[in-house]
């Protein structure tokens, strides 16, 4: 097997292709026609749904579990896909567990929700494997609008956009539009390409152009795009990463988990992807949850997942932690990292426990590594973008931002939650904003 450019003298190949077709298998498979009815059947239809409260794109789900009930799951997709254009795909990362399913009457009075993220996948893959586009192009309304960044945020904009009418144009930095669906989630969440053929689904609507290897910078300035659009809507993501500032974290074997979990999106053969014996994330958010799990399903001995904060903190919603745990990665918390320690690679790293208020309780323990991975937030980047606050564009409304004319979602973006859903809620409010502001 071949090594992989993220660590120097690691290899892949631990396990052998029909493990690892096992281990990475669709974690949540769709449902069968049958099953389909089954799950639909059990939702009350409440006049006064919880469940579209929690969902932050405003689905109709009883009217779409309805649809299904009645046999007409096309109906139903048309339904989640009119309010959510990537549907599909948040259907398979959205954490149903913590958003509409939890708050489902049925959860509430049987601790067992109606299983909505599946039915919503059922019906999504069911139009989309009939090849059908269920939306028309309004006629062209000659504005032009640059959209920076081919992640949920700007795909969703970009569609609501060209519906309207107007011609778009796409600008991503990686040389495959996709964004977070694309490179930064667990290739067990997405699999058979799925998110590609998302993308590809999506551009159907026409009047989109999609530009690859183009990132803000020297080439593409927010001037010039202002100059030569009508508007532009930002959704760059947040493409740094942050330090743990502690010595040695230059060593070999200390990586960004968002790299790793990228380069296995992107792997034809799981088996040439690195991993160490002993693997440590840091962090306690989904990015360091699917980067610990995929370690230990690429045939890694020992994988810690260590967390400065109490468990009840994590960004990481219980079902992810539970998923975890049950692929045997060990959750440490209230720990926080203090030294990598190693000759020229990491051979331990050592932490300090820490109180709930992160005060160092002067314990300190050292875990064995050969492999570290970083997941403990990212930051934005880019060179002369519009006003910021805490380390994100600053948005009033609907995404305006400081500059006239120029609009920004998803994370990059001050405001809501980072999730794909939230992004795909952000980019079509953003545009119906955008198409107001042309057409007054």
């Amino acid at each position: 097997m071949t090594n992989s450019p993220l660590s120097e003298g690691i290899v892949g190949g631990r396990l052998g292709p029909d493990q690892l077709a096992d281990n990475f298998g669709d974690l949540h498979p769709r449902l069968e026609d049958h099953e389909a009815l089954v799950a639909a059947d059990r939702c009350y239809f409440c006049h006064d749904a919880p469940c579209m409260d929690a969902c932050p794109t405003d689905i109709d789900i009883p009217l779409f579990i309805r649809q299904i009930a009645t046999g007409t799951p096309e109906a139903a997709a048309k339904t989640i896909l009119n309010q959510n254009i990537l549907g599909g795909m948040c259907a398979r990362v959205c954490p149903t567990e913590t958003l509409c399913e939890q708050v489902c009457v049925r959860e509430t009075a049987e601790g067992k929700p109606v299983e909505i993220g599946r039915l919503q996948r059922y019906a999504t893959d069911t139009l989309m494997q009939a090849g059908v586009h269920p939306f028309e192009r309004a006629a062209a309304t000659g504005k032009r609008v640059a959209v920076v960044g081919a992640g949920p945020a700007g795909l969703a904009a970009a569609h609501r956009l060209a519906m309207h009418g107007h011609d778009v144009t796409v600008f991503d930095a990686r040389q495959k539009p996709g964004g977070l669906n694309e490179f930064g989630i667990a290739s067990y969440k997405s699999v058979d390409d799925f998110a590609a053929k998302e993308v590809d689904w999506l551009l159907k609507i026409g009047g989109i152009t999609v530009e690859t290897g183009k990132a803000l910078g020297a080439g593409l300035t927010l001037e010039a795009l202002k100059g030569d659009y009508d508007a532009v809507f930002l959704g760059i993501g947040l493409g740094g990463v942050n330090a743990l500032g502690v010595d040695g974290e230059e060593k070999g074997g200390v990586l960004d988990a968002v790299d790793f979990i990228a380069e296995l999106r992107q792997a034809s053969d799981l088996g040439d992807v690195a991993i160490g014996r002993d693997v440590v994330v840091i962090g306690g958010g989904m990015t360091a949850v699917d980067a610990a799990v995929q370690a230990k399903l690429l045939g890694a001995l020992n994988v810690s997942l260590v967390y400065r904060r109490g468990r009840e903190r994590m960004n990481a919603s219980v079902f992810e932690q539970d998923l975890a745990a049950s692929k045997g990665v060990r959750i440490i918390t209230n720990a926080s990292p203090k030294a990598v320690i190693g000759n020229g690679a990491v051979r331990e790293i050592e932490f300090e426990y820490t109180d709930d208020d992160l005060k160092p309780t002067g314990q300190t323990v050292r875990i064995a590594a050969d492999q570290v991975f970083k997941a403990i937030g990212q930051t934005l980047e880019g060179a002369a973008l519009p006003e910021t606050e805490r380390g994100k564009i600053k948005v009033t409304g609907a995404g305006r931002t400081s500059v006239k004319g120029v609009w920004a979602g998803g994370d990059c973006a001050s405001g809501g939650d980072d999730l794909t859903v939230t992004a795909v809620a952000e980019g079509r409010d953003a545009a119906e904003d955008i198409h107001a502001a042309l057409t007054a």
